[in-house]
């Protein structure tokens, strides 16, 4: 673990860049180090080659996996974690790479290679799953609870959950080597098209999410012409989004009709290990309370001097200007110090993204958007990727990313298996660290204006993570129904499902102008994980129970919340959750976090009625 002597103030953005060579090494089966002089693709294939050799191994048990007994399942599953390494850090590794230049047609063909050999890798340990699956019910549950294979127990388990959706062996691989030029092949054309992207503000191209920083303007004209700006450079490519999106749909319910999924969302649960019910009352809990999100907005418009707001008014500051462009080394400090105030491991931990190169924060031509912490696999570190602009947002966003990057490091000892958690629960760190850095930054503000557009953007937050969320998960809804059971969506279709979900969620508080109901095209989420978003709320509510508890519990709180990330997915999300006192079965659960939410909205209403309006 690094020392808590780093001096990150001293950072600057230019040198955020990651080095991604640590992935590309693999001296443990004698594999050549990373060699420089060499494209990145010989030491991933050279991985892959190993990979190959170990698979060869892993097929001598073809046929024996149901009836093999405690020592002989566990040589069998630590052969195949092996391989599941090695797979794992090649695709980072070509992953990463490729996300920081998305018009890089090398960067993007070695990204296919990868996945073409690691599908075809894959392709041939399908048998492991599927005759573990027919293992005896009795056998197997011996299999699990056998102490020789704890390091795998839980994976075992619900690996039987999928029994009743999987497909003959034939039918499994033909499935997994299409996907390489349907699914993947999709995704991969659709970043290629966002990361292609651009605005230009008056002084040449640049990345779209500029235009985010122009949303945060005091300047109602600048948001105006930002949103303006974003909507017109969208327009070149929106059939061309709406037809992949439409390709994607079809392709998702023709799996889902084979493998026998009731619903479009059921194959997305069962991956979170959560059920289509409690996903339901999850769904529904939020929707009921979308008045706390429309309380807010009629309070902002108030404060912006505004009869209503327009969509591109809702990230506007309140209570002032926002301050000036914050550094990178300023931002690094401020997030360490944060978790170091909770906890030294979490920040231990944190400082090593930033001493050891695994952070992508600089923005440059042809980086995809967004921001993401990539776990690879456990035998390497985590890495984050971020397009830091310098706004406050940027260092919160900064604490969510480290948030999820401790979350793996900690629960790195857990190994391949259960390294990382279902969807459901992987929100916790990361909201968590938000609600660290936000309650750190909120102490040492003492301006009311200064405090009340802090608090306006903590809302925000929350806003969109539980409430837009939700909303963009139903905006998918309509969408997946609409393809089964009517046909081919126009882009009229999907731009009129979007601008129909925002509205339900903000009523009559925010108009939707006509350039806003494309913004759809521009979610990476509904194209890569289709129906993930509803996890955000999931673990947004979670999180916040958690902070809660943290407060209320002091101290002694902090060995649970630890001990509850080094678990990764070794349990179920509710025994997790049960880690640090929270029940995930009550059905109170969820309005007790949209509690929370509601209260952040009066602490800011509060300081609303005290802050000078315009």
């Amino acid at each position: 673990m690094p020392s808590l002597t780093f001096d990150a103030s001293s950072l600057t953005l230019e040198s955020a860049v990651w080095d991604l060579r640590p992935l590309a090494s693999d001296t443990s089966e004698d594999l050549p180090a990373f060699d420089e002089s060499l494209a990145p693709g010989v030491s991933l294939h050279r991985m892959l080659d190993l990979a190959e050799r170990l698979t060869a191994e892993v097929e001598a048990s073809r046929g024996q996996v149901a009836s093999l007994d405690p020592s002989q399942l566990a040589g069998l599953m630590h052969l195949l974690g092996r391989v599941f390494d090695l797979l794992g850090r090649a695709g980072s590794y070509a992953y990463l790479d490729a996300s920081t230049s998305s018009q890089d047609e090398a960067k993007g063909a070695l990204v296919v290679s990868i996945t073409e050999r690691s599908t075809e890798i894959g392709n041939r340990l399908k048998f492991v799953d599927l005759e573990w699956a027919e293992a005896d019910d009795d056998h197997a549950a011996a299999m699990i609870a056998d102490p020789l294979l704890s390091f795998c127990g839980h994976h075992l388990e619900t690996m039987r959950a999928s029994k009743p959706y999987l497909l003959s062996e034939p039918e499994e691989r033909l499935l997994a080597q299409k996907a390489v030029t349907g699914q993947a092949a999709w995704s991969r054309l659709y970043d290629e098209q966002l990361g292609a992207v651009t605005v230009d503000f008056g002084d040449g191209p640049v990345s779209y999410e500029h235009v985010f920083s122009q949303l945060v303007s005091v300047d109602r004209s600048v948001r105006q012409a930002g949103a303006e700006t974003f909507t017109a450079a969208l327009a070149p490519g929106l059939r061309t989004r709406a037809y992949i999106y439409n390709t994607l749909l079809a392709d998702k319910a023709q799996e889902d009709t084979l493998r026998g999924f009731p619903t479009w969302v059921s194959s997305r649960n069962l991956s979170n290990q959560a059920s289509d019910a409690s996903v339901a009352a999850l769904i529904e809990a939020v929707t009921n309370r979308f008045d706390i999100a429309r309380r807010w907005y009629r309070t902002k418009a108030g404060l912006l001097g505004l009869d209503r707001l327009a969509d591109y008014d809702r990230m506007a500051p309140v209570g002032g200007a926002v301050a000036g462009s914050i550094g990178w080394g300023e931002a690094a400090t401020e997030v360490l110090d944060a978790f170091a105030s909770f906890s030294p491991t979490m920040a231990a931990h944190a400082e090593g993204f930033f001493s050891g190169q695994r952070i992508h924060g600089v923005m440059s031509e042809g980086k995809r958007g967004g921001a993401y912490c990539s776990p690879n696999v456990p035998s390497t570190p985590a890495h984050v990727f971020i397009n830091y602009t310098g706004t406050r947002n940027d260092v919160l966003t900064l604490a969510h990313e480290l948030g999820h990057g401790v979350h793996f490091e900690l629960a790195r000892g857990q190994g391949i298996f259960h390294h990382t958690t279902p969807l459901t629960v992987a929100e916790t760190a990361s909201v968590f660290a938000e609600e660290v850095t936000f309650g750190r930054l909120l102490a040492g503000c003492t301006e009311p204006t200064e405090r009340l557009s802090l608090l306006a953007e903590h809302v925000e937050g929350h806003i969109a993570t539980v409430f837009r969320q939700v909303a963009m998960w139903t905006f998918e809804d309509l969408c997946h129904k609409h393809r089964r059971n009517v046909g081919e969506l126009a882009v009229e279709d999907i731009n009129s499902y979007w601008a129909q979900t925002q509205a339900d969620l903000l009523g009559d508080t925010v108009e939707i102008t006509p350039g806003y109901r494309t913004w759809w095209s521009y979610i990476p989420h509904v194209i890569h994980t289709p129906g993930y978003v509803y996890a955000y709320a999931f673990g947004q509510l979670l999180s916040l129970s958690v902070y809660q508890r943290s407060l209320d519990a002091g101290p002694q709180f902090r060995a649970k919340y630890e001990s509850m990330l080094a678990a990764g997915g070794s349990v179920s999300p509710e025994a997790l959750a049960q880690m640090v006192g929270c029940d995930l079965t009550d059905p109170a659960f969820w309005d007790a976090g949209l509690d929370l939410v509601s209260n952040a909205v009066t602490d800011a209403e509060k300081a609303a009625a005290v802050t000078v309006r315009p």
